[in-house]
Formats: structure tokens, C-alpha cells, sequence
């Protein structure tokens, strides 16, 4: 049984973040990670040709500025390496492959007590803990939909977070399911590398540019944001038209607003709403069944493919292993209270990078929990 002050459970940038925080107090932690690295899903599970939807300013982690010569959006491969010269900085070091399986409140002892599993030497490690944060991550699992007849399909079915690249496939016949970020770029290397390409797109998306967001996000600082909604849909009008013949119709809701409520982006186009204006990308609704190797969809269309790559986001998997944290996450392992009161249940339990705020949201999470344990900790000893 080891005892700790904090329990961090992820090392990905959110349970990096708040270590990082932690450490500016003085304040002793654990962090576990089930996967063998830090940041596994952005260095495992991420296309090729990623880079950070957000300029830079809005990505940084704590305490650490990117390098002065860094490109205003990051590319995958320098994000790790920023990851890794975080981790280093800030003297992180994660118990790697250690899983939780379950954590659960002590009412008599006023703390955690948390089951993992050191996966290297198959045993069990016990832990105690006065405070418990969860940065396992919204995205910790795949979420593919249950479509009728998608196990009879003979082609690869891929999840978006093993995908690499459209080199294989191309003269292939390819649908991507799901218009989010990763979606639409997907469609975009996927149609540039020779694929026919499909995308599915179920209901309506803003499209912006990477310059937009930015601006955006800039001005939210000093305007109300259905001000800087209705200059964002204004100038993105201007610059892209009326799509709905193409069939990208927007929310009713402003892209700044829509983010704000519901934790859903803007779509940053890469390319691929002009390669869909072109003919090139097919948009199609949302499919019906599968047989075979034939997609119906909901309009009666059939069209036969050879891939179907499911960009359809991740889901948490907290609610799994951590019992009593109703205070805090709901039935999908998702914060109940909206931001920014989201990041603190009971009896010491916080999360960080839940909330569908990026990078920029973790680092404000990460910020928030280490200034209340340290707020907790001084009233203790007081």
C-alpha cells in the first residue's frame, strides 16, 4: 500500500499539466498511465499529417512557452517533442503501464483508495490517496456507431485514431464516417493520395479557416461572443459561400457559442470543402445499413466501398474504474457541472481535460487543481 497526497491517473496532457502545476507548489503526486509512453494518442493514434488546429498561443501547457522559432500552428511530431521536453523540465515520471481498476472513496479514513495493475510485473498496487484527479482523457476509447450489417462488411474498417495515411488506398473506393476536424481532413489526404473518396456528413457544421479560429478566439476576449459569431459567419460566407447544395448546411447556433455550449468545434478547413465543390470528395447522408460490401443510405442511395475509416470521436472510460465520482462525471464519464465549474467533484476528487476545451482548457483545469489542493492543504496544516 503506497500513500500519496494526489493521485493522477493519464499522462497525457492533462495528467502532465497538472504534475507540472503541482510541482510549482512543492506538492508530492503519483501519476499513473496504462499505456507504455506519455501522451499515447498523440503519438500513437494520430495521422501523419496533424498538426494543432489552434495557433500556438492557445495550446500551451503551463509554465513552458513553446521555442521561440516554433511554427504558429504545431506540427504532430514537434507537439510530442515540446510533450517530452515537458516532461523533462517538470521531472514527470509516470508509472507506465500501470491500469487502475478501480477507486473508490473511504468515508472512515476521509480518502481514496485505488486498485491498479502493474501490467510489467503482473501484480497489484494499492494506493491512498487524499486527492484524486482523473486525466484519463475524453478520448481514451474508440467509439465506432452500431450500423446494421457493418460485421458483414469484407473491406478494413478503421477506427480514425489508426489511421496514418491515404497511400494505401488509393484507387480505392473509401467513406469516412464523421465530419468533425479529424473527418474532414482525413476525406482531404485520403481524395490527394488517389482515393475516391466519401464523406458522410449528419448534421450541420461551421466551416472556418485556421486564421477565423484565431481571430475568434482573440476577440472573444474583448467582445460578447454572438458578436463575434455573426463576424465569423459573415467573413466565412464570404470566403466559402452557400455549401447547403453541396450538403454542409451550418448550426443555428454561432461557432464561438456552439463551442462555449456543447463542447463542438468549428470544422478548420484544410482543403477539403474545395476538393467537395469540385466533385472530387462526394458528400453523403447518413447511411442506413450495410451488406457486403454495399453502403445504403437513408436517402436509398447504395454505393459499394472498399474502406470505411469511422471518424466519430472517442468516449471516456473513468466511470469503469472510478466509483463515488457521481459528484463529478455523469453516465458517459463527462463532467455534470458546466465550465467552468466543471474540474471539482467531492472529498478531493478533480478532473482535467474533460471539459472539450483543448489545450487551452487543461491548462486552465490543471491550474484550478493545483491552487485548490493547495488552498486545502494550507487550511489543513493551519
Amino acid at each position: 500500500m503506497e500513500s500519496v497526497a494526489v493521485l493522477i491517473v493519464g499522462a497525457g496532457p492533462a495528467g502532465l499539466a497538472t504534475a507540472a502545476c503541482l510541482s510549482q507548489f512543492a506538492i508530492p503526486y503519483v501519476i499513473v498511465e496504462r499505456e507504455s509512453c506519455s501522451a499515447s494518442l498523440w503519438r500513437n493514434r494520430a495521422y501523419d499529417r496533424l498538426k494543432l488546429h489552434l495557433a500556438k498561443e492557445f495550446c500551451e501547457l503551463p509554465h513552458m512557452s513553446y521555442p521561440v522559432d516554433a511554427p504558429t500552428y504545431i506540427p504532430k511530431n514537434l507537439f510530442v517533442k515540446y510533450l517530452d521536453d515537458y516532461v523533462e523540465h517538470f521531472n514527470i515520471q509516470p508509472k507506465y503501464l500501470t491500469y487502475v481498476e478501480s477507486s473508490t472513496y473511504d468515508n472512515d479514513e476521509k480518502c481514496w483508495s485505488i486498485v491498479a495493475k502493474d501490467m510489467s510485473k503482473c501484480t497489484t498496487v494499492k494506493f491512498t490517496a487524499k486527492f484524486l484527479v482523473v486525466a484519463s482523457g475524453e478520448n481514451s476509447a474508440e467509439n465506432i456507431p452500431m450500423i446494421p450489417g457493418l460485421e458483414s462488411f469484407p473491406g478494413d474498417v478503421i477506427h480514425s485514431s489508426s489511421y496514418k495515411s491515404g497511400k494505401s488506398y488509393s484507387g480505392k473506393n473509401v467513406l469516412v464516417v464523421g465530419s468533425g476536424n479529424s473527418g474532414m481532413e482525413i476525406a482531404y489526404d485520403l481524395a490527394t493520395h488517389g482515393a475516391n473518396t466519401s464523406v458522410v456528413i449528419r448534421s450541420p457544421i461551421h466551416v472556418m479557416t485556421k486564421v477565423l479560429i484565431r481571430l475568434g478566439m482573440t476577440l472573444a476576449h474583448h467582445l460578447p461572443l454572438n458578436l463575434v459569431d455573426k463576424l465569423l459567419v459573415m467573413v466565412a460566407y464570404l470566403i466559402f459561400g452557400d455549401q447547403s447544395r453541396h450538403g454542409i448546411t451550418r448550426p443555428k447556433m454561432g461557432p464561438m457559442t456552439l463551442k462555449a455550449e456543447t463542447g463542438r468545434s468549428a470544422v478548420i478547413d484544410v482543403g477539403t470543402v474545395g476538393l467537395i465543390k469540385k466533385g472530387i470528395i462526394k458528400v453523403q447522408g447518413s447511411i442506413s445499413k450495410i451488406k457486403g460490401n454495399i453502403v445504403k443510405f437513408q436517402c436509398s442511395k447504395r454505393i459499394s466501398f472498399d474502406a470505411i475509416v469511422f471518424a466519430t470521436g472517442y468516449k471516456s472510460t473513468a466511470n469503469i474504474w472510478l466509483k463515488n465520482g457521481e459528484s463529478m462525471l455523469n453516465g458517459n464519464g463527462l463532467p455534470i457541472q458546466k465550465y467552468p465549474n466543471h474540474w471539482k467533484g467531492e472529498n478531493g476528487l478533480y478532473c482535467a481535460g474533460l471539459a472539450r476545451r483543448g489545450l487551452a482548457g487543461i491548462a486552465a483545469d490543471a491550474k484550478n487543481i493545483a491552487n485548490d489542493i493547495k488552498s486545502l492543504i494550507d487550511s489543513m496544516s493551519s
